[in-house]
């Protein structure tokens, strides 16, 4: 059994796992979904885990503990603004790993690391696209409009032909 036995050193030295995951953090809650291997996952979701847990209480210590795990200032904004919120009311499991297979150059087995509700965010995402598909449409109709008004006072502008 593998009670009590630590953590995965990820085979690196401590420095640099260090900094892996602080880079992976970070990634993951900027994007809300990556990419990686099973054991950097494992270990990336146990990082997130705990800091989002952290972020779901709104104070100045809070914001200093996580500001100091993760590269980026915005990405510890958007997780005390955005991402804590939504997970208020969910005691834990604030994230899953779907498996993907294996990796062709090394068969290291792949996995997404997601936050459970990234479903509702790609539909959100899905709206936007809609939205912004439509404002195109309607911009494309105008610009199309306005050649056809510009035509027709062109054809009005022309001086008469000479009657003979």
């Amino acid at each position: 059994m593998k009670h009590r036995r630590g953590f995965n050193p990820l085979e690196r030295m401590s420095a640099h796992r260090k900094a892996l995951l602080r880079n992976m953090v970070t990634s993951f809650f900027r994007e809300e979904r990556i990419s990686t291997t099973r054991a950097k996952a494992l270990a990336v979701r146990r990082s997130a885990e705990k800091l989002i847990t952290r972020a779901k209480i709104d104070s100045v210590h809070n914001r200093r503990i996580v500001s100091s795990r993760l590269y980026d200032e915005g990405v510890a904004a958007k997780l005390f603004t955005v991402i804590a919120p939504r997970m208020k009311d969910r005691p834990g499991g604030y994230t899953r790993i779907i498996k993907l297979g294996r990796r062709p150059g090394d068969a290291s087995e792949m996995v997404i690391l997601e936050l459970v509700d990234y479903v509702l965010i790609t539909g959100e995402a899905e709206e936007k696209k809609a939205k912004k598909a439509e404002k195109a449409a309607r911009k494309k109709a105008a610009a199309e409009e306005k050649k056809e008004n510009s035509k027709g006072n062109k054809d009005s502008k022309k001086k008469p032909a000479k009657a003979e």
